[in-house]
């Protein structure tokens, strides 16, 4: 678990002085101004427990962007100030937050990077104020896709289920038929992001691999220490395969806790997190042959914009970023040219400069290696995901395969159509 706790508490404080950045954390100490008329940017997210890597990729990834920004002259000499608090992973804590930097900082933005739970409790927040929100990391669909949901002045992303789900099933499928992995298990965390992406996995696998049979499923609480209850149900059961959505420590804690079981010595793991440098080097001897989506990874998407990316961050920060990081420093791209294509930071005109909006991006598999914010929704899409087996050592994942788009596309619309969300 160290790998996960790299940076300390006095790591995150630390920022270049031409960022002019605020990390006002849950702890008290005030919040110091660097200058009346400076683009001012809210980001509530995750810098304490089990899963601080996640804040602390965030704030990485923001100070690598808006530190670039600020030294080219910012917006007509105008510096972004990014102001981080630590919402404790409380949904009730996170919408607090946002409260006071729309009413007492008068942000001008807020870059959500929240886990799903306290994600839903600032969409209600910003849908009230008014405010441009970004998120950056909620992974649960409906956040974006339900109507009911969606507000004009939010915009994700970050990856989400369904699109993870079809990638996933298609290449489980093919394992299933080379294998004959019919027996599956799954475990998730129980909140909302666990729930909707273990059921929209089993409903794309039985669709690309009708007749698989799911014979057990365990639902550990977030941030739960012990696994023991679950591994011994996968061990009395015996699938020949499992699907896990646990992410960061959890997954680091139940892989390390199953490995002392043989759990994975007949039964194949299918870890849609796993896939991230963080959480493999925390694994006590990774095994061989882990099935995982890329979360990020250098090797993959396999171009010399990717390289490049990963060596200035690592170069910054001593380590390689996560998929937060890459989907955190999409929004900070989009909105810094939404900023300079308006010239303003009137949230309506930079909602109208998102929508829409193709970018060419370093996880980019569109045309010309680019991403887009799709305009119905206001989600990414066409950033890369692939497919492979962990092997123990750098570059962690090999045998990576792509993801085709279309089909993701084709499916989440026959998806979405019978949710009745389309």
């Amino acid at each position: 678990m160290k790998k996960l706790n790299k940076y300390s508490r006095r790591d995150i404080l630390k920022t270049s002085a031409s960022t002019a950045s605020v990390f006002a954390l849950s702890t008290g100490f005030p919040t110091i101004l660097k200058a009346e008329n400076n683009i001012k940017i809210g980001v509530p997210t995750i810098l304490s427990g089990r899963v601080a890597q996640l804040g602390i990729s965030v704030s990485n990834a923001l100070n690598m962007a808006v530190d670039n920004f600020n030294k080219s002259g910012g917006l007509d000499g105008r510096n972004i100030e990014l102001i981080i608090r630590d919402s404790r992973a409380k949904p009730d804590e996170a919408a607090r937050v946002c409260r006071n930097f729309i009413n007492s900082d008068k942000v001008d933005a807020i870059i959500n990077a929240e886990a799903s739970g306290a994600s839903f409790a600032v969409q209600e927040v910003i849908r009230e104020s008014g405010t441009l929100c970004l998120h950056t990391v909620s992974e649960t669909t409906s956040l974006t896709a339900d109507p009911s949901i969606r507000t004009w002045n939010a915009f994700r992303f970050s990856r989400q289920g369904i699109h993870d789900a079809v990638g996933s099933a298609e290449y489980a499928a093919k394992l299933v038929k080379e294998k004959g992995l019919k027996k599956w298990m799954s475990i998730g965390p129980d909140y909302a992001y666990g729930r909707d992406s273990t059921k929209t996995f089993f409903d794309m696998l039985q669709k690309f691999a009708p007749g698989v049979e799911i014979v057990g499923q365990g639902w550990p609480k977030l941030f739960q220490p012990d696994y023991t209850e679950v591994i011994t149900q996968i061990v009395r059961e015996k699938p020949d395969a499992i699907y896990s959505c646990l992410w960061g420590g959890d997954l680091v804690s139940f892989v390390n806790q199953a490995i002392l079981y043989d759990t994975f010595k007949n039964s194949e793991l299918f870890a849609i997190n796993l896939a991230d440098y963080t959480t493999m080097s925390a694994i006590k001897n990774l095994p061989k042959g882990l099935h995982s989506a890329t979360r990020y990874v250098a090797a993959w998407p396999n171009t010399q914009d990717n390289r490049d990316y990963d060596k200035a961050y690592t170069d910054l920060y001593g380590d390689h970023p996560t998929n937060w990081s890459w989907e955190t420093s999409i929004a900070i791209d989009y909105l810094i040219n939404a900023l300079k294509e308006t010239g303003s930071t009137d949230n309506k005109k930079l909602a109208e400069a998102l929508k829409g909006k193709t970018r060419k991006s370093f996880m980019g598999v569109g045309e010309g290696n680019s991403v887009t914010i799709r305009n119905n929704d206001q989600t990414l899409v066409d950033y890369s995901i692939g497919w492979g087996t962990t092997i123990p050592n750098d570059p962690f994942v090999k045998d990576i395969q792509s993801v085709d788009w279309n089909t993701i596309k084709e499916l989440e619309k026959e998806w979405l159509i019978n949710k009745g969300w389309l």
